[in-house]
């Protein structure tokens, strides 16, 4: 099955400056094989923001500070810097692939051109599902915001409920409203990239000024003084590695909100300059979120009342925000924060659809024509939008009353973009090892030089860690009380893999898959 739209050999990846102008985009997207049928309009911020907001400072902090508070006290914040060290990493070598292959899909393109079909296969399928995954999961955190501005918002709960995922009628609620947003977001994606954009755009634009504004407004309300983030609140006891193993369970909140700065790359086939914009904005929104973040986390500490106050582990960084500025204050960013979880959602969905349309158009889909169909009115791939919708609708309405749905759908969506990610570190770094990456032809596009090697080493093993710490199966994050739940992860991420292996085996063995042909042998 060829290239939809094929108009040159697959691979023949001449990595020749571009000027920049539509036409000479398009050419340069014809070198790989592929004719232009997507929107080309994004510009430098547009391909920053979507990145941005896939990571989404007032999504996953205000999402999970409570967790991480409650876990590790706190000196939680610690694993902020070292998740981000580590996440840095890995940005810094998709850098080098978003200026060389600026392709629809990120990480499945990436991973094509370096490793082996299976493992390119293995990266698009697992992260497509984490996408899914990911999208439940930010959906729900309007539980964590809404219902705290207007009880209205609890629809089928009380007052008690209100903000709280982990009563029953909380984590109903929460299904609910998460069902409203990905409606929306789906109804967004159909009309096209250009809609898209213009309220990421906003709503990035909201958040950054909503952020930067809280940092302002706590630093004025400091009662303490920085050392609060030595103090562990206890953490420790009752863990086999003391607070280490607290440190450690902690550590998931930071995970939990460094990723998914790939979007950039997602979206290269709709960025004019992809190789010269993608790089860095990949790596301005992964800077962006760790210096706001950080900030935001750190005066809220220093600002509130009582830092021993239980409320803080339940109710988390909305508490902070309401008992530190009123309500009235308060409320206005909690409205901001639903603005940011609004759009995180809606870029979660966008790539999700960029990637499934990308292997879709490479056969590596069943019906993969039908699916990587582009609409010749609003330029974009319909099926892949509808497909996705319907699938997130389907995982929130079967974890409907759940009231552990919203750390496990939390964890199991990290794992599930940690792996992926694996799969184009892991094989970069063989490349490296053999001399082969960066190539000769490498051109003037981003390039780590020297620094190539232990950065890319690095990365390896810190995702390999993380991962590991992750999936782990502990009480603490999945319960004890039903095996299936302790070890959900695990078993979730391994019927996955099954999955993925059985679709392969049997395209392969219809030969509907599109023969790729790097411009590198496909060896790792």
């Amino acid at each position: 099955m060829s290239h939809t739209g094929s108009a040159g050999p697959a691979g023949d990846t001449a990595t020749a400056p571009v000027s920049g102008t539509p036409g000479d985009d398009s050419r340069d997207l014809a070198r790989f094989g592929y004719r232009q049928e997507l929107e080309r309009s994004l510009g430098s911020f547009s391909s920053f923001a979507a990145g941005f907001s896939y990571i989404s400072i007032m999504t996953g902090v205000f999402e999970l500070f409570g967790f991480g508070f409650s876990s590790g006290g706190p000196a939680f914040i610690w694993t902020w810097p070292l998740v981000f060290i580590g996440q840095g990493a890995v940005a810094l070598c998709f850098a080098e692939m978003a200026g060389q292959f600026p392709l629809a899909g990120s990480v499945y393109q990436w991973s094509k051109h370096i490793a082996r079909p299976l493992t390119s296969w293995f990266s698009g399928w697992i992260m497509a599902i984490g996408a899914v995954v990911t999208a439940a999961a930010v959906a729900v955190a309007y539980q964590v915001i809404l219902p705290q501005v207007s009880l209205a918002f609890e629809i089928v709960g009380g007052s008690s409920d209100a903000g709280q995922t982990s009563t029953p009628k909380g984590a109903e609620n929460a299904i609910l409203l998460a069902l409203g947003l990905v409606i929306f977001t789906t109804i967004v994606n159909i009309v096209g990239v250009r809609l898209m954009a213009k309220i990421n755009n906003i709503g990035v634009a909201a958040e950054l000024t909503g952020v930067t504004l809280l940092i302002i407004l706590l630093a004025m309300h400091i009662k303490r003084g920085p050392q609060v983030v030595l103090h562990t609140a206890g953490t420790g006891a009752g863990h086999s590695w003391g607070y280490f193993g607290a440190f450690l369970v902690a550590s998931i909140m930071s995970a939990y909100v460094f990723y998914g700065f790939d979007t950039a790359g997602a979206l290269a086939e709709e960025t004019r300059e992809p190789r010269r914009h993608a790089p860095y904005a990949i790596l301005r929104a992964l800077t962006a979120a760790f210096a706001a973040g950080g900030l935001l986390m750190l005066f809220g500490m220093m600002a509130v009342g009582n830092i021993n106050s239980q409320q803080l582990g339940t109710l988390g960084l909305p508490y902070l925000v309401k008992s530190t500025l009123g309500d009235t204050l308060g409320n206005v960013f909690l409205v901001c924060s639903a603005v940011a979880i609004t759009v995180c959602c809606l870029a979660v969905q966008t790539a999700a659809i960029r990637l499934i349309f990308a292997m879709a158009r490479d056969g590596r889909l069943p019906f993969g024509h039908a699916i990587a169909k582009v609409s010749p009115r609003s330029k974009t791939p319909v099926v892949p939008a509808v497909l996705t919708g319907v699938l997130t609708l389907a995982l929130l309405l079967v974890n409907i009353g759940n009231q552990r749905a919203f750390y496990i759908l939390t964890s199991v969506a990290i794992i599930l973009f940690y792996i992926p990610y694996l799969m184009v570190t892991g094989p970069m770094l063989l490349r490296r090892l053999r001399g082969q990456w960066p190539r000769p032809d490498h051109g003037p596009y981003f390039n780590l030089g020297r620094w190539g090697l232990p950065v890319n080493i690095f990365a390896v093993v810190y995702g390999a860690a993380m991962t590991v710490n992750l999936a782990w199966p502990r009480a603490d994050v999945y319960g004890k009380d039903h095996w299936y739940y302790q070890w959900g992860a695990v078993v979730f991420t391994a019927v996955i893999v099954a999955v993925g292996a059985g679709l392969y085996l049997l395209h392969r063995r219809r030969g509907t898959e599109q023969p790729v042909t790097p411009d590198l042998p496909s060896e790792a």
